[in-house]
């Protein structure tokens, strides 16, 4: 009797520390970081991302994000929610991220 209830306490603990949920975000798009964008100019400056064959500029990152564009290798793959920023002059250029994280 006393072995029964060792083994499925075991089995019990065991399952509680298994089974645990992930948070999952599920991005809209895919892409990578090229690199900086060193041009002087009213739509210049910040960085570059290609998504879907388009190359886009971003000037900043989501402060929880875990990449680091001073330190980190380009390309940087990455998966990503964004919009179009809406500057007037430079509206299908530049993008807004709203999320994104470093894909393996």
């Amino acid at each position: 009797m006393n072995y029964r209830f060792v083994v499925i306490s075991c089995v019990i603990i065991l399952s509680f520390l298994c089974c645990h949920k992930e948070s999952v975000i599920n991005y809209k798009s895919t892409g990578k970081i090229i690199g900086p964008d060193v041009r002087m100019c009213a739509c210049c400056g910040g960085w570059y991302i290609q998504i879907d064959s388009l190359t886009y500029e971003f000037d900043m990152l989501p402060g929880n994000s875990n990449i680091d564009l001073q330190k980190d290798a380009f390309p940087i793959f990455v998966k990503l929610d964004w919009e179009l920023s809406g500057k007037a002059a430079c509206s299908d250029k530049r993008i807004t991220i709203l999320q994104i994280s470093k894909t393996n």
